[in-house]
């Protein structure tokens, strides 16, 4: 951003206000001060709001900071006439903040300012803005007071590096164990005829209880097909009895009639359940309706799936506000407890008690299956870049980081393998934690067995690299597709086949096979749902096994073979991809997604580029953020 010049006169002048206010700083009720706290909640809101927009023919990325200032600073500026805002002026706004929310944190004058903001960038409808700001507005206000935000931060987001750091999430590290790590062992390949396992993989559900039939499907609203939606124009058809190509979520029928169907792609011996359970009407969501959507669609897989044990992870919708999952070092009313409470009871058929344990503490646990498999499962809201709570601390958030350490030590000292399933991808991650969850695997691949993850409601997958060279595959995690339809994809599920239960198994993934509905097929009149097998990984891609090694070279033959990649294309949106083509710059960044396990690391698609140059992953990358 241009830094406009100013006149020594009018320097002086602004020093002069400056320390007049400084002088005057147990007014700041000054209307500056509660625009200034407005600006930051709607910042927050804003990039959770991102998500309202249609999904674009290209990938979610592996970087970025939490807010997209670069998207909602021009519209500041035009809103309030700030172009001539300068760094001084922008550093006494926010120390005048910072003073007048201790002196009175007035959370509804606040809430008030933001409204007004959130409806003048036109950011949602005013019903919509108005009912997100009040469900924010506690917590936020809460974490401005307790955050280590300064004001030199805050102006560095907003008018750019000149004019401070914007580095709150600061470097950090783990410590590993002075165990030395063991050579590197590539898993041997199975007996002929040895035991095979099918797990069945489900994420992203987002059952959406006010779906409703014939609504409009493309409503003004963040998300439609409900009742609140009204109905469609005439001339457009409303929303499908299973489901919707469009900003929508699905019926508690649709969620029923996969359960059902499972029949075909069964037996199953195990099911990872990796979170997102509510839908995305995240502007007007209570403690009750999480509540509600985790018991009913818990019921509702245990009376499908029957004596197969479950295993679940917390998604990031499942608390409210969405994305607010404070560490375990906040207490009271505004800690995660009431939900962790509640998937505790909830799951503890499923779970032993040393797991509820932990899952009650911070979200998280660890268990053993099966003789020589320890299973992990990660609550990935406390690397997350959307989780606001973070803002006051960032590093290793509940310590999970270390126990995860300490359990992989546990695990590769008993010569157990690992499988870690979560839901944020550890490439949308924090930096810190994200470069942090990479050293450990590299540290432990002989011990990791596989890595299961959702979040972006596509079809792909994140390669890990050896840290020295950043050339060695030696790991990759798997990032199965939605069951929803948000946005314009078909319904779907995932099934592994790993290495199965017996002395010396390895418990690798072997294959993998997706199940869509196709909703043109059965929104057709008179039509029953079914349930199809859309690709078997290893046939559709001519892979000779599922390892790290396949998955690495089928990137650069993708590179190489446009066919091929259109197939992958095709398969990464379940059977429904955009209209709008995927060029050159689409498919570069889509293939550098699949390479990129490690936040704001550019360096791992070095290779994809001509000449190998490092990409512009900014440019690139289209951000849509399933918020």
């Amino acid at each position: 951003m241009p830094h406009h010049r100013v006149s020594s006169g009018q320097g002086h002048l602004r020093a002069g206000w400056e320390q007049r206010l400084e002088r005057s700083l147990p007014a700041p009720k000054l209307g500056l001060v509660w625009m200034g706290l407005g600006l930051a909640l709607v910042l927050v809101l804003f990039d959770c709001m991102i998500l309202w927009s249609p999904a674009r023919a290209y990938p979610l990325p592996a970087q970025g900071h939490p807010f997209k200032s670069n998207a909602i600073v021009p519209l500041l500026q035009n809103a309030f006439g700030w172009q001539n805002l300068t760094c001084p002026a922008c550093k006494v706004l926010f120390t005048a903040l910072n003073y007048g929310l201790k002196k009175e944190p007035n959370v509804a004058r606040v809430g008030s300012v933001a409204i007004k903001m959130c409806k003048m960038l036109n950011i949602a409808p005013l019903n919509v803005c108005q009912s997100a700001v009040h469900l924010f507005e506690d917590d936020m206000v809460e974490v401005w007071t307790r955050s280590v935000l300064s004001p030199s931060e805050i102006c560095g987001l907003l008018l750019g590096p000149s004019c401070g750091h914007w580095d709150i999430f600061s470097t950090w590290n783990i410590s590993l164990p002075s165990v030395p790590k063991p050579p590197p062992k590539p898993p041997s390949p199975p007996a002929p005829g040895a035991p095979v396992s099918r797990i069945l993989f489900l994420t992203d559900l987002h059952w959406d209880h006010d779906y409703l039939e014939g609504t409009d499907p493309n409503c003004a609203d963040p998300l439609c097909c409900r009742r609140s939606s009204g109905w469609p124009p005439n001339s457009q058809a409303g929303a499908g009895h299973w489901g919707e190509y469009s900003k929508c979520d699905l019926p508690l029928r649709t969620l029923e009639s996969l359960l059902k169907g499972l029949g075909p792609a069964g037996p199953f011996d195990m099911v990872y359940w990796t979170g997102d359970i509510p839908a995305h009407d995240v502007w007007q969501q209570s403690r009750q309706d999480q509540l509600r959507a985790l018991t009913t669609i818990t019921e509702l897989v245990r009376k499908f799936v029957g004596p197969v044990p479950v295993y679940p992870a917390v998604g990031n919708h499942e608390s409210t506000p969405v994305n607010g999952f404070p560490p375990p070092f906040i207490k009271g009313n505004q800690s995660s407890q009431w939900l962790y409470e509640a998937m505790a009871k909830a799951w503890k058929p499923w779970l032993p008690a040393d797991a509820l344990q932990t899952l009650r503490i911070g979200g998280f646990y660890a268990l053993t299956p099966r003789p020589g498999l320890r299973l992990i499962s990660l609550n990935m809201n406390f690397c997350s870049r959307e989780n606001f709570w973070l803002l006051i601390n960032s590093t290793d958030p509940a310590g999970q980081l270390q126990w995860l350490v300490e359990e992989l030590q546990a695990a590769e000292n008993r010569g157990d393998k690992v499988h870690i399933i979560g839901h944020i991808p550890p490439g949308h991650c924090l930096k810190s934690w994200s470069w942090n969850y990479y050293k450990i695997i590299d540290r432990y691949e002989n011990t990791l067995a596989g890595q299961f993850f959702g979040h972006t409601h596509v079809d792909e997958f994140e390669i890990f690299y050896d840290e020295e060279t950043l050339s060695r595959p030696l790991a990759v995690a798997f990032l199965g597709p939605s069951a929803t339809t948000y946005i314009n994809l078909n319904p779907g599920y995932r099934v592994y086949q790993i290495d199965g239960n017996y002395p010396g198994s390895s418990h690798v993934v072997l294959d993998h096979e997706t199940y869509i509905l196709n909703l043109t097929k059965a929104n057709a009149p008179k039509a029953t749902p079914h349930w199809e097998l859309l690709y078997r990984a290893r046939e559709t891609y001519g892979l000779p096994d599922a390892l790290p090694a396949s998955w690495h070279n089928l990137v650069y033959r993708m590179r190489d073979n446009e066919q091929l990649f259109q197939t992958f294309w095709f398969l990464y949106h379940k059977g429904h991809p955009p209209s709008e083509p995927c060029g050159t710059p689409c498919r570069l960044a889509t293939l550098c997604a699949q390479l990129s396990a490690r936040a704001d690391s550019p360096a791992l698609c070095r290779h994809l580029m001509p000449n190998g140059s490092l990409p512009d992953v900014h440019s690139l990358w289209s951000r849509t953020l399933l918020c």
